[in-house]
């Protein structure tokens, strides 16, 4: 129950003041002081009615305000709890993807270290293979490069024995007649035409049979195209002294210069024929006796090899 009265019961006591007041004035004669006595009681009643009327009023206002802030407190409390929860629960959440992650990365770190650790057991580690890795490859690919100069070699020294054979065949009959001799110096194919075939001793005048011999070796040489011939006169070391021939150069050269005129004559084309004199130089045989001064006095004629077949040719079976 409020501890202040309400309206109605200051309305009934006010009016209980005044039906007393009443009955004493129309009771038997009231003295004058009394009857004063109780009409100023009733005023006093009316105005203590008021004021607590007054203040009941007040204190009802003041109540239902306070309700209301109460309500809106509590209101605001409701919304601060709820969002203590979403941020407790967001809070948890990021705790478990972090405890995760950091799992992930002690497990990601511990299997590092297990590679590296059996990579060094084998004697190896990671920097050193890629290393290894970039040596090899560049290993590989030279050895590439030099498998491809070797098969192009290959190829040019599988084409020059060819024609080798080929030329053995055409030739057999004058290397069975000793006219000729076929061979391979320094990697070049070599026609070799002894001296007492095609020359006197001491003289550059071709002899009947050696331009017999030269009829017979011009028709096949012009079968092989695009390739040049040098003719090399070679003597032995016995030394010549004539107005013509002060020493062995000029004579071995004036030899060669024969030949190749006479191989323009059978039709040999005159751009790719050179003429050269080695003299007692570059000698095939001992000097010190005479069958092997009689091997060194010879005309050679070389096939000059092309820069791509500028290899070491195998012997010819």
């Amino acid at each position: 129950m409020s501890r202040h009265r309400t309206t109605e019961e200051c309305i009934n006591n006010a009016i209980r003041v005044g039906f007393v007041a009443t009955a004493l004035t129309l009771s038997a004669c009231v003295p004058q002081g009394k009857y004063d006595a109780a009409a100023k009681d009733l005023q006093n009643a009316r105005t203590a009615a008021q004021r607590e009327h007054d203040d009941n009023l007040r204190s009802a206002a003041d109540t239902a305000t306070a309700r209301a802030q109460i309500d809106h407190l509590n209101t605001s409390v409701e919304e601060l709890r709820t969002l203590a929860s979403e941020c407790n629960n967001t809070l948890a959440s990021a705790q478990a993807n972090s405890r995760d992650m950091r799992v992930k990365m002690d497990g990601a770190v511990a299997e590092n270290d297990q590679l590296r650790k059996e990579l060094t057991r084998f004697g190896k580690n990671a920097d050193s293979l890629l290393a290894e890795k970039g040596s090899l490859a560049r290993a590989l690919a030279e050895a590439k490069a030099r498998l491809d100069e070797l098969r192009k070699a290959q190829v040019a020294a599988d084409a020059r024995a060819a024609l080798f054979k080929q030329l053995a065949l055409k030739f057999q009959k004058m290397i069975d007649a000793g006219e000729l001799k076929i061979s391979l110096r320094n990697g070049r194919m070599v026609l070799e035409l002894r001296n007492d075939v095609l020359f006197d001793s001491g003289h550059t005048v071709i002899k009947p049979q050696g331009k017999l011999a030269l009829t017979k070796i011009a028709p096949v040489l012009r079968t092989i195209l695009d390739r040049h011939f040098q003719v090399a006169g070679d003597t032995d070391n016995m030394p010549i002294v004539t107005s013509q021939f002060p020493s062995n150069w000029e004579l071995s050269t004036r030899r060669a210069v024969e030949v190749v005129r006479f191989l323009i004559g059978q039709g040999m084309r005159p751009e790719l024929l050179s003429a050269a004199g080695y003299g007692e130089f570059d000698p095939v045989s001992s000097n010190n006796d005479p069958e092997g001064r009689a091997r060194n006095r010879r005309i050679e004629i070389t096939l000059q090899p092309n820069i791509d077949e500028l290899v070491s040719v195998p012997n010819a079976q």
